[in-house]
């Protein structure tokens, strides 16, 4: 009898740079974005801890796709951006994303990143992981002309940067994993992908 081919691990998230980095490192997964409403999750869990929130958040979207996807392996991911005390969510428009890095300018943040995988319901591996970035200053004018390079990309990832393309002008100093920066804890996550068979060649 032929074996049948073993399903891929789920992605619960729409975020093109977290199926980038997956394929990237040979893992081929099935991306299905989650339902869940996340601004909704954050109000009724705002008093937790930024560790443990995103790991609420990563683990209600991984859950809500596990719900129909029995026997599947399904990946949750969140990130927060936290800067004293304040967390900054994506900005929903221009203005928003220039009124962030306004206020990143000159100062150092934190990147929050959380994995979780599940099956069935039942959470198998999770993971936290942070970063610091230290912002230059930046002018009104820098801004402005960073926004109109970069285009709709500046909406589309919290702190309205993307690391790996022109938004590593915004930096002076990065201290943390790369991969954590970009939204996933990629190498503990291999490790335990790993563990469970996935990929075969890796194993």
């Amino acid at each position: 009898m032929t074996a049948q081919p073993v399903e891929p691990p789920i992605l619960a998230s729409a975020s093109v740079v977290r199926k980038r980095l997956l394929d990237a490192a040979g893992v081929r997964v099935e991306q299905i974005g989650s339902a869940v409403d996340e601004e909704s999750l954050k109000a009724g869990l705002g008093a937790l801890d930024h560790d443990s929130l995103t790991l609420a958040l990563a683990e209600a979207k991984a859950a809500a796709v596990s719900a129909v996807h029995p026997g599947r392996l399904v990946l949750g991911a969140d990130q927060l951006l936290v800067l004293g005390d304040r967390r900054f969510d994506k900005p929903r428009h221009r203005e928003e994303a220039a009124a962030h890095l306004a206020a990143f300018s000159g100062r150092t943040h934190e990147l929050v990143t959380a994995a979780v995988a599940m099956r069935d319901g039942a959470v198998r591996w999770r993971r936290t992981e942070r970063a610091r970035l230290a912002v230059r200053p930046l002018s009104p004018a820098a801004i402005d002309a960073y926004l109109e390079t970069v285009g709709p990309a500046a909406l589309e990832s919290v702190g309205a940067y993307q690391l790996e393309g022109p938004g590593a002008q915004l930096f002076e100093r990065v201290d943390g994993d790369f991969f954590t920066v970009l939204g996933l804890p990629l190498l503990p996550l291999l490790e335990f992908l790993r563990s469970e068979g996935v990929p075969e060649w890796a194993c």
